[in-house]
């Protein structure tokens, strides 16, 4: 059976993707939870995750002993391990674009990514109202992530971006999340969008398992500071 290694559900964005990708496409694994103490080389996540992958991060993919790790990686190789699922779209413009936009998702939106942490529990508007009032680079993001939804949503007729339930919305869950709890503006289309993937069974399996961890690190106290 495969193993996928993943951090905290309450913060881990990146374990969150693969993780609900799985879920949704019915394929059986087992979680592998890596709760984070510290990322300091000698922490007990470290040492449990660089025994699968040498870079010492989540998510990994374990299959029969052979370790795959970062989420677009996961991603392709899940999918051509099961195309019955049809994981990516079936049309093959469709698949292209899907993959960009999972491919602009992993290398961009560092602001929203870096300003607005991940938090599952946490309902952040104040926060959310001071980063949307003082970093331009967040509102950029935000902008460009409702300017491409609505071009997905548009041309595919949703429900998902590209119609069916595809990895492009795995990738964006987490996203969905981001905008959610920090309540960062966004026009109605958009906010229907991100219920319906709230609302996927994969999803809140994950929201529900991550509100029962009771662990929480308060790793936003930085942008809990009025400024």
């Amino acid at each position: 059976m495969l193993q996928l290694y993943i951090g905290n559900k309450n913060y881990s964005s990146w374990s969150m993707r693969p993780w609900v990708l799985l879920k949704e496409a019915g394929i059986d694994f087992q979680e592998v939870m890596v709760k984070f103490d510290s990322f300091d080389k000698d922490s007990n996540f470290k040492n449990v995750v660089l025994a699968v992958n040498p870079i010492g991060k989540v998510p990994v993919l374990v299959d029969d002993g052979f370790s795959v790790w970062d989420t677009l990686a996961i991603a392709e190789y899940v999918a051509e391990k099961f195309p019955d699922k049809h994981l990516w779209p079936r049309d093959a413009k469709a698949r292209a674009r899907a993959r960009s936009v999972c491919a602009e998702m992993h290398s961009g939106f560092g602001a929203l990514r870096g300003k607005c942490p991940m938090n599952i529990e946490a309902a952040l508007p104040q926060v959310g109202a001071l980063v949307w009032r003082d970093e331009p680079a967040v509102r950029a993001d935000v902008q460009r992530i409702v300017a491409m939804w609505t071009e997905l949503l548009d041309q595919y007729k949703g429900p998902m971006l590209f119609g069916e339930f595809s990895i492009a919305d795995a990738y964006f869950a987490p996203v969905c999340f981001r905008l959610k709890n920090y309540s960062l503006p966004v026009p109605g289309h958009i906010t229907d969008y991100i219920r319906r993937v709230c609302a996927r069974p994969s999803v809140q399996a994950w929201v529900e398992q991550a509100l029962a961890e009771k662990n929480f690190v308060d790793f936003d106290e930085p942008y809990r500071t009025a400024r």
